[in-house]
């Protein structure tokens, strides 16, 4: 059982949405600048959305932990 990519897009930009802005909030913590936090942020935003992209489709490629479903198999 394999995902489309279009799954794996979805995923990728709702979980760097998330990612990000706990990067911003960090960020202006430490920095205690909002225009460096956002910068900081945006940079973020993009490389770790390619790398978790490749990631994600690395992963649907392995079958370590899927189960495949057989004929016996009790559907609702």
């Amino acid at each position: 059982m394999k995902e489309k990519a279009y799954r794996s897009i979805i995923k990728t930009i709702s979980w760097r949405t998330i990612g990000t802005l706990d990067t911003v909030v960090i960020s202006y913590l430490i920095t205690g600048n909002f225009k460096m936090a956002a910068s900081i942020g945006s940079i973020e935003l993009f490389s770790k959305m390619i790398l978790y992209y490749f990631h994600e489709r690395g992963w649907n490629k392995i079958s370590l932990g899927r189960h495949k479903p057989s004929k016996n198999d009790y559907v609702i």
